[in-house]
């Protein structure tokens, strides 16, 4: 539908349009001082942003993370300007002077948004399309938010009922993660998202009809969304009215995510640099500066103008949040007065903290026995979902495989969905084959706060989701990702299914934890440790990798030192069976640690004292004490075997010079797990072999 309203309740003043203005000139001027940067998006978007902190928003610019708050979230990053400016103007700690640094070194306004960097930032966005998935994964935590603590309440009365807005641009939509969140969010009626396209017809390469020619208005009715477009003024300028009353629309739709196009132009008003590509990337130059300047009425000879009027008239926002969040404060306390129990609740997981006495509903699995890890993890995560509520999550169509299933009575599904255990604030999230956009979804959820979030694929498709995996560790959010069917042990898919590269390639990203448990036991370890690490005494988070198998693999006896990331699981022994000084020390992680302990029996046999150290993560195992470490893997044995089946690059720091890797340094094949391994050289002779040889060259 197109909105052209006749009559609006929205207020907008000269003052309003001089504001709207001073944005332009902001955007103008910070990116002419740097000499880089994007201002068409922010001018052309200035009525937009302006009068969603303005005059839609509920926010307190005097308290960023106030529970209560709608959230915002800029998708086209690369106009970080949009964002900067209205947080300038509406108070939220910004001054004149950051927009002046813009991208330098040690601003606040860096050349994309950054979570955690600057106040009021929600979300890093940069990589397009990112950000449309972290709204959704917003939206969707809002509403299980809301089941934990106020699920009873008729819609629109809760404390914790707020909107998610985001903005995004062509090429936001052009990338495939907005549709597969899209696709999503249409599917689980997220009522409460609203994202308003900027439809301006440019990207890099010029006219997007280099590009794309499909409708995306149809497209988004397709996906379930509520669909309205915003006509311009006949100057072309967006029309802050026409917006107003189509956001309205969109707030009184409570079923579906509604979607806004606004068709803008790209600098509008400069008059050569409008509607150009140029426009999207690049300064538009002293000329055109002051050029543009003059046709909205500003001096030309003076730079960061902002009049005292505009500035007083848009901080108005402290005091508007101020009143807003009194209102909210009276709710509040109803609510808690009402129910106690859940404001009990409230308080912990605000806090960070997880319920008392949750690690002992830990299970302990059993020694000798074979499981798989991936089975193992399952038995875990439906022990603490019990009792640790705020826990949630789900696969990407591969629940059975990955063992993600929380709770099968209820899957987070809005009322109307068919199946019998959707819920609209339940446990499981069905995901669907959108591996990139869970990811992305769920560090939305994660970035919403007061629930924890993990999300399960194969470890071979971490491929689909790298760029989200990445901005996770980038704004050390606690997502944990459970990737199973972790090597060539998952057998028969053969080498399009069977990783190899990954391990070593997801450890490489500064920040993310990645832990392989070599049985059950280390597995329960892992999942105490991770969820350990997500509290609020622990500082800075992390995201972790689960890394488990889809085989079993023999139980030990459950040892607490792997939470420190390696630690010795057999030591070595001299001939009377006593402990005695290793020799040789064999490391290993995963399904491969059974292999390094049959290999410690042959070569004890044969009079060679060996230890076998399991590493289940080595970003844990680095962050130990040096002592800790030099006692695990002592610095004066330098005959050292490392195995594991995928490439060994992780490896080469760990064994040294005489040290030998067991790895796998090619694709694999299909065929039985067992004969794989084999074949490939991942048997407990090969260990011993490679111990043999590094022992020899050792002595040399």
């Amino acid at each position: 539908m197109s909105i052209k309203p006749t009559t609006t309740d929205l207020e907008w003043t000269a003052v309003d349009e001089r504001a709207v203005d001073t944005v332009r000139v902001l955007a103008m001027d910070s990116v002419q001082k740097v000499g880089n940067g994007h201002p068409g998006t922010a001018m052309s978007l200035a009525p937009a942003a302006y009068t969603l902190f303005q005059k839609v928003m509920r926010h307190d610019p005097a308290d960023a993370d106030w529970t209560g708050r709608d959230r915002f979230v800029l998708s086209a990053g690369h106009s970080s300007l949009t964002l900067y400016i209205q947080l300038y103007l509406a108070g939220f700690g910004l001054e004149l002077d950051d927009l002046k640094a813009f991208r330098t070194w040690g601003s606040k306004t860096p050349g994309h948004p950054e979570y955690g960097h600057t106040t009021g930032v929600e979300t890093t966005t940069g990589p397009l399309g990112q950000g449309v998935a972290n709204a959704v994964g917003m939206a969707m935590a809002a509403r299980y938010e809301r089941g934990l603590f106020d699920p009873e309440a008729a819609p629109g009365t809760s404390p914790f009922d707020h909107f998610v807005y985001a903005v995004a641009g062509d090429g936001c939509l052009q990338e495939g993660i907005s549709a597969e969140a899209s696709s999503l969010a249409g599917h689980q009626q997220l009522g409460n998202l609203i994202m308003l396209w900027d439809d301006n017809h440019i990207s890099i390469e010029g006219d997007t009809e280099t590009a794309i020619s499909e409708d995306t208005m149809k497209r988004y009715e397709a996906y379930g969304w509520h669909v309205q477009r915003v006509e311009p003024k006949e100057n072309g300028d967006l029309d802050p009215a026409a917006l107003h009353a189509a956001i309205e629309a969109a707030k009184a739709e409570t079923r579906r995510p509604s979607f806004i196009a606004m068709r803008s132009i790209i600098a509008w008003p400069a008059p050569h640099a409008q509607n150009t590509e140029a426009a999207h990337g690049s300064a538009l130059g002293e000329e055109e500066v002051a050029a543009t300047k003059r046709v909205m009425g500003f001096d030309p000879e003076q730079h960061f103008e902002v009049s005292d009027e505009v500035l007083a008239h848009t901080r108005g926002a402290l005091d508007r949040g101020r009143e807003v969040r009194a209102e909210w404060e009276k709710a509040y306390a109803a609510w808690r007065t009402a129910d106690p129990q859940r404001a009990a609740e409230f308080d912990r997981i605000r806090a960070g903290e997880l319920p008392t006495g949750w690690e002992e509903k830990l299970p302990e699995f059993e020694t000798g026995k074979g499981v798989a890890t991936r089975a193992a993890s399952g038995k875990i995560l439906q022990a603490l979902g019990a009792v640790v509520p705020e826990l949630w999550g789900g696969s990407a169509d591969l629940a059975g495989s990955n063992n993600t299933t929380i709770d099968k009575t209820s899957s987070f599904l809005p009322a109307d969905n068919p199946l019998p255990e959707a819920d609209p604030y339940g446990r499981t999230v069905h995901f669907g084959i959108r591996e990139h956009a869970m990811a992305a979804v769920m560090n939305g959820i994660a970035l919403h706060g007061n629930t924890r979030v993990y999300g399960g694929t194969f470890l071979v498709f971490s491929d689909y989701m790298r760029n989200a995996v990445r901005l996770s560790a980038l704004m050390h959010l606690p997502v944990t990702y459970v990737w199973t069917h972790d090597s060539i042990g998952l057998g028969e898919d053969g080498p399009t299914h069977q990783p190899v590269e990954h391990l070593a390639s997801l450890r490489a990203i500064p920040g993310l934890n990645v832990v392989r448990p070599a049985d059950a036991n280390e597995t329960a370890v892992a999942w105490r440790e991770i969820l350990r690490r997500y509290t609020k005494e622990f500082g800075v988070g992390a995201p972790h990798g689960l890394a488990l198998t889809r085989q079993g693999v023999p139980t030990y006896e459950r040892n607490e030192d792997a939470a420190k990331g390696g630690y010795v699981l057999f030591e070595a022994e001299g001939s009377d069976g006593a402990a005695a000084e290793p020799q040789v020390v064999l490391i290993g992680t995963g399904s491969e640690v059974q292999l390094a302990v049959a290999a410690r029996e042959q070569l004890q046999a044969e009079g060679v004292p060996t230890r076998v150290v399991s590493m289940p993560s080595v970003e844990w195992f680095e962050e130990q004490e040096q002592g800790y470490r030099d006692a695990v893997l002592p610095p004066s044995v330098k005959a050292r075997v490392a195995v594991e089946a995928g490439i060994g690059l992780t490896w080469h720091r760990y064994v040294g010079d005489a040290g030998r890797i067991v790895s796998l340094e090619h694709f694999g094949a299909s065929a039985d797990g067992k004969v794989l391994f084999r074949e490939f050289g991942f048997t407990p002779e090969a260990v011993a072999a490679a111990a043999r040889d590094s022992v020899a060259a050792a002595a040399r």
